[in-house]
């Protein structure tokens, strides 16, 4: 953002200290990833940011300053005598130059007025020299909150309720400029700051990798990890160089490659003329295309072609296919020898975007989708968009499911640009290697803070619990119900039943469900193909999920687009209702607004 030349020099600002006289070690590296940056807290009155932000400088173990309390200590009358004796144009000037002067005085946690980020010089600095954090809260809350203080200067009005309509609706698009966006949510103020301690961690991870463009046709994404890293490579005609990609990680090793007979016809001669032409001997096994493959029984003959091809611990096992191919092979690699190294090379739009990247491998059980496995990172991703244009419209559009996944769990922006954009997206070009790029390194990001779902990774299966639900109960069966397909129909519930326990507003829902099926997606239950299964049945696969604990479900839901979270315990008793709900209605009046 621009720089403000026309200012005095900045006096030191006066701050209140509240320390907890040191710091755990996830605070103390997110304070040392924010690099001498403060954390500015900014939204409505009534939105918390005095409380929270007291309580996240003590978590933080940083300096405390409350902008409003420093102008009424310079002044030397409360704020709505200065508002009074002087007006508001002369209170906001105030304002400017408080923030100005806090800025500049190293790294601490700052509580606005309601008012101050809508100034262009002190948004700018904030963008400069620190990471704002609107924390939003809708109407009700925030006129809960501000009746128990009766003198906020701005609602001294006729209509307080109108007065505070109109300043969300003037204000609301400035504050949406923020880094980081928090719901302000009626919890303790414990769950809030944590989830801004989690935001601001999403924040400086993603900032801490971005996206490296070689040139207008490839993008490399580096995954860190502890001890580790690997990269993420996406573009156009990248099959050819694989064989030489392969060697610069694994020099001297020998590459056995799993794919299936479908893609081995596509794409396997050109992968084996590379690797021979940078010098790699090579195998390859193949397996039948499809969900059934992800078994014990072609886990083992995978393990066995693998043994049986002389590959050494140090050689690469590489997944060529979709992404059973890339979880068969995965955990494969994770288990021959202790652990061999491999390298994805995706070739379906859902494998690029999600499965090819974080490390989840495994195979299926008779009770269930994925229930054995392991988590094991590759070494390289080879994400080579020429590839998709093989793919089956129906193929691309179920991979499409997982694109616009990584839009509603944490960026809005980017699922309205899918909106906007999604027909270019499925036509190919830059739409198409921008989305692949912005869905990886969403991935990349949460794996980052995540690698093994212990926490927020898990917001990654927004729609999966009912979507294995639905594909145990169609038997995996590809010609009624594709896991893209099972995804997005999830997705759908997954609103749809956020809007019923009262968490999202139907305007949001019917917005998302609108653009699944203006994409051609199943976005009730009844569409799936000779479907029979009742309530119960649904609710009983959903209990074998893997993030169900003692019996209880864990989902992942939203408070609105862009803003998903995890909801631990819910009721199977509010899950049953909503599923009879939506086999009686058909998905139709689940909405609450």
């Amino acid at each position: 953002m621009r720089g403000i030349s026309n200012e005095p020099e900045a006096e030191p600002a006066t701050t209140i200290l509240e320390t907890s006289g040191g710091r755990d070690d996830r605070s103390a590296a997110l304070v040392e990833a924010l690099a001498g940056r403060s954390i500015v807290l900014v939204g409505m009155m009534g939105s918390g940011k005095t409380t929270v932000g007291r309580r996240l400088a003590l978590r933080l173990d940083l300096p405390f300053v409350d902008v409003d309390q420093e102008i009424v200590e310079a002044a030397g009358m409360p704020i709505p005598d200065i508002f009074a004796r002087h007006g508001e144009a002369h209170f906001r000037d105030g304002e400017r130059r408080v923030m100005a002067r806090v800025l500049t005085g190293g790294p601490r946690v700052v509580a606005t007025g309601g008012g101050a980020f809508m100034n262009d010089a002190t948004r700018a600095r904030i963008g400069e020299k620190a990471i704002s954090i609107w924390l939003k809260a809708d109407l009700d809350t925030l006129m809960r909150r501000v009746r128990r203080r009766p003198t906020r200067p701005l609602l001294q009005t006729p209509d307080p309720l109108a007065t505070m309509q109109q300043l969300l609706a003037e204000r609301e698009p400035v504050y949406a400029q923020a880094h980081v966006t928090v719901c302000s949510r009626e919890a303790s103020h414990e769950h809030v700051v944590e989830d801004v301690v989690q935001a601001l961690e999403a924040h400086v991870s993603a900032r801490a990798a971005p996206p490296t463009v070689q040139d207008d046709r490839r993008i490399e994404i580096g995954v860190e990890l502890p001890g580790r890293r690997y990269d993420i490579i996406i573009g156009e005609n990248l099959l050819a160089e694989s064989g030489t990609l392969i060697s610069r990680i694994a020099a001297g090793a020998s590459c056995v490659v799993v794919t299936d007979s479908n893609v081995a016809r596509d794409h396997l001669p050109e992968l084996a003329a590379g690797l021979e032409a940078a010098g790699i001997r090579h195998a390859a096994i193949t397996i039948p295309p499809g969900e059934s493959s992800k078994s014990f029984a072609t886990y083992e003959r995978v393990c066995d072609a693998i043994l049986a091809a002389r590959m050494e611990r140090g050689d690469i096992v590489v997944a060529l296919g979709g992404g059973v191919v890339g979880d068969l092979a995965g955990f494969a690699a994770a288990t021959v020898r202790r652990g061999m190294r491999f390298v994805q090379i995706p070739t379906s739009l859902l494998a690029q975007v999600d499965s090819s990247v974080g490390g989840k491998t495994g195979i299926n059980s008779p009770h269930g989708k994925n229930l054995v496995g392991a988590f094991h990172q590759p070494a390289l991703v080879i994400a080579d968009s020429s590839v998709l244009a093989t793919l089956p419209e129906r193929e691309f559009r179920a991979g499409y499911a997982e694109v616009v996944k990584y839009g509603l769990i944490d960026d809005a922006d980017f699922f309205y640009w899918l909106e906007a954009e999604w027909r270019n997206v499925f036509a190919g070009g830059p739409a198409r290697t921008r989305a692949i790029a912005k869905s990886c390194a969403s991935k990349a990001a949460i794996v980052r803070r995540d690698e093994t779902e212990q926490g927020d990774r898990a917001l990654l299966n927004l729609g999966h619990t009912f979507a294995h639900a639905f594909e145990r109960l169609t038997d995996y069966d590809g010609e009624r119900l594709v896991h893209g397909e099972a995804v997005a129909l999830g997705i759908a519930c997954a609103f749809r039943f956020s809007s019923a326990q009262g968490l999202c507003s139907g305007q949001d829902t019917q917005r998302v469900v609108r653009h699944l099926d203006n994409v051609g997606f199943r976005t009730t239950i009844q569409e799936i193909p000779q479907w029979s299964a009742d309530a119960d049945a649904i609710l009983e696969a959903m209990l074998q999920d893997k993030k169900v604990q003692r019996g209880a479900l864990t989902l992942i839901l939203a408070r609105g687009i862009g803003e998903s979270f995890i909801a631990k315990n819910v009721a199977a008793a509010d899950v049953r209702n909503f599923l009879e709900a939506e086999l009686r209605q058909g998905g139709s009046g689940q909405y609450r607004d």
